[in-house]
């Protein structure tokens, strides 16, 4: 029986069939990752540069758009040099790794938008201890358990789905490495971690219908992976007047400089 360890590499999904709709993909997927860069890398300069802006809201805002920006930084690169290149290829290490980055980012993520809720809960309800749930120590404090929990969610993830054997080949039905797309590959009879993954999956990531095809499986993929993290600037920070007013007073500094 043959398992990971006879994998040297995957083939991923392709976007198109197509050359000219693949150059078409790139130049999408381009279009949008530099959307989600200048979007994301605008509130983090304008939290970190504006010391009016240090509370505690706009600090987990600073840290959803580190999150917003790892995560289409973990799955837009290859997808576009496999669009450009017209090839499927992604390495055994590769795959691993962009599984690993891809979980921490999302859980990261995850764990930001409750530490945001409870803020945003203790503002409203408890307004009077405000300062003293939420000080900058607090905030801290919940940002870098929310980070650490991350890494450990996908640190485990990674290691429980790579340790499965594999022997039902190494194509997968995405365009990324996922974990339900690779417990399709397994033979393991170990149904325990299958479950407790595939529950996990069920929880934190949008599923497409099982009786969806592959191709509206792609879009939703698409739409959670790459779209989200691009329009969340505006979703969660842009519209807010401060912050907007900040961002405005940043790139007029920076065209009156150059």
């Amino acid at each position: 029986m043959s398992n990971s360890s006879s994998i040297s590499h995957f083939l991923l999904l392709p976007l198109a069939d197509t050359r000219q709709l693949q150059l078409l993909h790139f130049c999408l997927f381009l279009g949008i990752s530099l959307a989600a860069l200048l979007g994301n890398g605008l509130i983090i300069s304008a939290v970190a540069c504006g010391h009016h802006l240090h509370t505690p809201m706009f600090f987990f805002l600073l840290n959803l758009a580190l999150t917003d920006l790892g995560s289409i930084c973990t799955t837009v690169p290859k997808a576009m040099h496999n669009s450009l290149w017209d090839t499927r290829y992604i390495s055994y290490t590769g795959c691993a790794a962009q599984l690993f980055f891809f979980m921490f980012f999302i859980s990261a993520e995850y764990f930001i938008l409750t530490t945001m809720s409870y803020d945003r809960y203790v503002s409203i309800c408890k307004p009077l201890h405000y300062g003293t749930l939420l000080g900058s120590r607090a905030c801290a404090h919940m940002a870098a358990a929310a980070w650490a929990s991350a890494f450990l969610n996908a640190l485990v993830h990674t290691a429980n789905t790579f340790s499965l054997p594999l022997c039902h080949g190494n194509a997968l039905g995405q365009f990324f490495c996922e974990i339900p797309h690779i417990l399709k590959l397994s033979c393991s009879k170990s149904h325990l971690g299958e479950v407790g993954l595939l529950a996990h999956c069920r929880v934190c990531l949008p599923e497409a219908p099982s009786i969806s095809s592959p191709s509206l499986d792609l879009a939703l993929s698409v739409l959670y992976s790459v779209v989200t993290p691009a329009l969340n600037p505006l979703i969660y920070s842009l519209r807010n007047q401060e912050l907007k007013a900040a961002v405005c007073r940043l790139m007029t500094g920076w065209f009156q400089e150059h």
